[in-house]
């Protein structure tokens, strides 16, 4: 079954992700990085994720410097989200591109696996 998410555009799971790590914090408390997302297919655009001490701030376009840079498809990146895409496997396939810190891109990953974001409305 197809998340709810995976209908929603690239704005809105973007939007989502900033509200749902602003309610639970514990887990990028203490951060202070910038992810930044370049996102090709149909719905695209570049959104920076910004983690400052337990707060989850996202904009589109490119206001800060990222730290770590993941390149993907609309539609990978929906499925990164929700858990069906692992993002070393997607990695390893060419699926995913990342600049910088590949130890922040892993990081990333078991931290938005802790939102269950697949659960998301």
């Amino acid at each position: 079954m197809a998340s709810r998410l995976e209908s929603k555009s690239i704005r809105e799971v973007w939007q989502e992700i900033e509200k749902v790590m602003n309610e639970k914090p514990e887990p990028i408390e203490g951060m202070n990085v910038v992810y930044q997302y370049e996102i090709t297919g149909d719905d695209t655009g570049t959104f920076q994720l910004f983690l400052s001490d337990g707060t989850a701030r996202v904009v589109e376009g490119t206001e800060g410097t990222p730290d770590c840079t993941l390149k993907l498809s609309d539609k990978n990146f929906k499925k990164m989200i929700v858990g069906k895409l692992n993002g070393t496997a997607a990695f390893m396939t060419g699926k995913l591109k990342v600049q910088g810190s590949m130890g922040l891109a892993l990081k990333l990953e078991g931290i938005l696996n802790e939102y269950n974001l697949s659960e998301t409305a």
